[in-house]
């Protein structure tokens, strides 16, 4: 072969050689493989991953996203919104059988009361998908002492049996953790967090480090995820029926006032506010959720508004609650979980109220925010 044969032969070789590489590394084979090594870093000997790298999320109102990581998760949000439309709503839920309360938004969204949701079929539908369910809590200063316990130990028993369940507890003083004995399918993971001087900036502070940890870890633990306050009780069962891709709790104090008497930020100056006539229910901070890219958005979006205020001078009326309403009246729950999943007994029991899942604690505030 002479010398003009030999580099024709060589030149194709090689092309070969890039085409077949090419098509390896773009074909789900050697994605995964790809994708596989990029999102699973080391892990120390207690489970948590270490050298993550913390984004520095809100550089001129922006967060930093490695592109790739914002293309698996956006393949998963959808492929997590497609099976829910697997399950039609009309199969589970019963607007009917609550004609004396409000059971469907003017968006279409359900309000769960007890009595409008078929639990079976809902359990036989998520029991396939063999879903985790992630549940976020921040106990600071006493409130370790006085509420984290009996919410633990009452979440253990209540809040969705039967599935996987981790739960994520966040706390300035992993040494005064009470000892819990989870049940079958629980696990419990611990967080140190830093302290704040007030009461107000724990509260508002809570959005950025769940935030925080929904991109370094909890993305890729859980199906759903919700976020709620130490200080309350599981009562009953808190099940699968309040799952969602974006749900809101409904206030037990507001759900019947009209949205001109809500609590909302009136303030022009602040990021929360909302205008008088405008507004569709007052919801609680104490308890939201989702799936864990919707709970990111939540928290990135009230987190920014809380930064806003701060290089505003001013601070929202209900500190991160009033930036929650004000987030879920742009973007619209997907479900709306009735008082009954967070009911204060300091109202009374009226009858529509037919079973609590959820009661809030006695609020000691002279003994648990004097240190803050």
């Amino acid at each position: 072969m002479n010398v003009k044969g030999k580099v024709i032969l060589s030149m194709l070789v090689v092309s070969t050689v890039i085409v077949v590489f090419w098509e390896y590394i773009n074909s789900p084979e050697g994605s995964f493989l790809w994708l596989y090594h990029s999102k699973n870093p080391g892990l120390d000997d207690n489970g948590s991953q270490k050298g993550w790298w913390f984004p520095s999320w809100f550089n001129n109102g922006t967060h930093n996203y490695r592109e790739e990581e914002e293309e698996v998760d956006r393949e998963n949000e959808q492929r997590k919104e497609d099976n829910e439309e697997e399950l039609q709503l009309s199969d589970w839920f019963n607007p009917q059988k609550r004609p004396e309360v409000v059971t469907m938004t003017g968006w279409r969204a359900p309000v769960v009361w007890e009595g409008t949701y078929n639990r079976a079929i809902l359990e036989n539908y998520y029991g396939k998908q063999k879903i985790t369910v992630g549940l976020t809590v921040f106990a600071v200063g006493r409130y370790i002492e006085h509420y984290l316990e009996e919410f633990l130990t009452s979440a253990n028993k209540h809040f969705m049996v039967g599935h996987k369940v981790i739960f994520y507890i966040m706390v300035d003083d992993v040494s005064r953790l009470p000892v819990v004995e989870l049940g079958p399918l629980r696990s419990l993971k611990v967080s140190e967090i830093k302290p704040e001087k007030r009461w107000q900036d724990i509260s508002m502070m809570r959005m950025r480090t769940i935030a925080e940890h929904i991109v370094s870890h909890i993305q890729h633990e859980v199906d759903f995820l919700f976020c709620m306050d130490v200080d309350q009780v599981f009562q009953d069962t808190f099940g699968v029926e309040t799952l969602g891709r974006s749900v809101a709790q409904l206030q037990a104090w507001w759900y019947k006032a009209d949205p001109d008497e809500f609590t909302y930020e009136r303030r022009e100056q602040s990021a929360a506010y909302i205008p008088y006539g405008q507004g569709d229910f007052y919801y609680h901070a104490a308890i939201f959720g989702g799936t864990p890219i919707q709970v990111l958005n939540i928290t990135q979006e009230c987190f920014k508004g809380i930064l806003l205020d701060k290089r505003n001078d001013i601070e929202a009326e209900w500190h991160d609650e009033s930036h929650l309403n004000k987030y879920f009246l742009l973007n619209k729950p997907t479900k709306i979980l009735s008082p009954e999943y967070c009911w204060d007994y300091h109202i009374g029991l009226p009858s529509d109220i037919k079973a609590v899942k959820i009661s809030w604690q006695t609020k000691e505030y002279n003994l648990v925010r004097n240190n803050v």
